[in-house]
């Protein structure tokens, strides 16, 4: 019997990275796919384009939730994919990201007790007043596996008392597809012709949708002002709708398009967004998508934000946090501009990963569908006092494997100290070290 399987994206980010894995599974007689989208965007229209664009499978399902409160987004969502599920009982759920489309995907696959796997699990900006944050925790404890794009991520999800055997690094699926879609970019899409781009200035592209940046009209039009004193630079702008009906509000709209060096469109397609973005001197963005691109491609990030759940970026040197500073914002373009090694990443591989992170992860379905762990069976593991302590590693210990360990004490490494106090994650094959400190999960029998 083929592994049934139900994908459900919401955004048309979600689609960019679901897309890779999207088609090895369509392509794999292994598989029976059902793929729902949510319609959490605005436009389903444009997520259409990119369905062709990316020459993805039409939707089995079109839930059109539409615009509207995280409330009404959530509580539509989860009524909906619950109804679904129920009729078609998929072996596993999959979803990407941490919108409202995956935290009702997980709770739906959750209450009804199916396996669900968040694909980009653990990545932290530790930031409880993002909306997506909230959905990122939630999503965690709801998850039955974690696909995880980096270690830090993983490690992340181990301090919040996730199990590790639950937890996989795959990479993130987005370098996936901009390995795959960089050179179609570069020949299909007629995007500089169409909008007559002035290419005799270095040019920004900006995406910009987050509330903190969008919703004040104070720093809208502080954000517009500073745009308009770079003469020298050609800024691109595809408007998200809601900062569009922001600006419309703030009668503000008129002024940007008034502006001569910044160049206002609707939202583009992905083939055309692409090849803007890896033509250009920069970014300013508040995406966190975005910041992992800029990885792949090195191209400059200058972020409008505060914080990051993508410190990787920071650490590879391709991005850099700016907030609402926009004395800060005018003067990292200067910089980007006049050094040409600023912000353009490390000689070594971006932080997230090879490209195939879809190939690992169609393998770690077929091999746990073949284990039969995709069902929530009983372990007897589970049975007694649950209990967790640290423990020094003793030296008759030293240099055992965390799997030898965990089979001859009948407990569970959740998370290995090495002696200078840094976490490490415990690898199955991972060798204990002289002086680590090793976090246990046990079951008492008693009291």
């Amino acid at each position: 019997m083929p592994i049934k399987i139900i994908i459900i994206a919401g955004t048309r980010p979600e689609l960019i990275k679901l897309a890779p894995l999207l088609k090895i599974i369509t392509e794999d007689p292994e598989f029976s796919l059902l793929f729902i989208h949510a319609g959490q965007h605005y436009d389903y229209s444009m997520s259409k384009i990119f369905l062709e664009e990316l020459s993805l499978p039409l939707p089995n399902f079109n839930i059109e939730c539409g615009s509207g409160s995280h409330g009404y987004q959530t509580g539509t969502l989860l009524i909906e994919i619950e109804r679904i599920l129920v009729e078609n009982k998929p072996d596993i759920v999959l979803a990407e990201g941490d919108t409202n489309t995956v935290l009702a995907s997980a709770l739906a696959t959750k209450k009804i007790n199916k396996c669900f796997m968040h694909l980009e699990a653990g990545i932290r900006s530790f930031d409880k007043r993002m909306p997506e944050e909230i959905n990122r925790n939630i999503t965690a404890f709801c998850a039955t596996f974690h696909l995880v794009p980096t270690e830090r991520a993983a490690k992340n999800l181990l301090f919040e008392g996730i199990d590790p055997k639950s937890i996989f690094i795959v990479g993130n699926t987005i370098v996936d597809a901009v390995l795959q879609n960089k050179k179609l970019a570069q020949t299909k899409s007629k995007i500089f012709e169409n909008l007559k781009i002035n290419v005799d200035k270095p040019i920004v592209l900006i995406t910009l949708h987050r509330p903190a940046n969008v919703d004040n009209k104070n720093s809208l039009e502080l954000f517009i002002n500073s745009l308009n004193e770079l003469h020298n630079f050609q800024f691109i702008f595809p408007i998200h709708p809601r900062t569009k009906k922001n600006l419309q509000d703030f009668n503000l709209l008129s002024k940007l398009q008034k502006s001569s060096n910044i160049l206002v469109t609707e939202p583009l397609g992905y083939l055309d967004f692409f090849r803007i973005f890896s033509e250009s001197l920069c970014v300013l963005t508040d995406s966190g998508g975005i910041q992992e691109e800029s990885s792949i491609l090195k191209v400059p990030c200058i972020t409008l934000r505060n914080n990051t759940e993508r410190p990787e970026t920071l650490e590879y040197g391709t991005n850099v946090l700016v907030g609402l500073d926009m004395e800060k914002m005018k003067s990292e373009i200067l910089k980007i501009r006049s050094d040409s090694t600023y912000l353009r990443g490390k000689e070594t591989q971006n932080p997230f990963g090879d490209g195939k992170a879809s190939e690992r992860i169609v393998k770690i379905i077929k091999d746990l569908y073949n284990q039969n762990k995709l069902s929530n069976e009983y372990s007897k593991l589970w049975e007694g006092i649950p209990s967790r302590v640290l423990k020094k590693v003793e030296n008759k210990d030293v240099l055992k494997s965390v799997n030898d360990y965990e089979n001859e004490n009948n407990i569970e490494i959740k998370l290995i100290f090495d002696e200078k106090g840094q976490p490490h994650f415990p690898f199955n094959s991972k060798a204990l070290e002289k002086g680590d400190i090793i976090l246990i999960n046990y079951f008492k029998k008693d009291l």
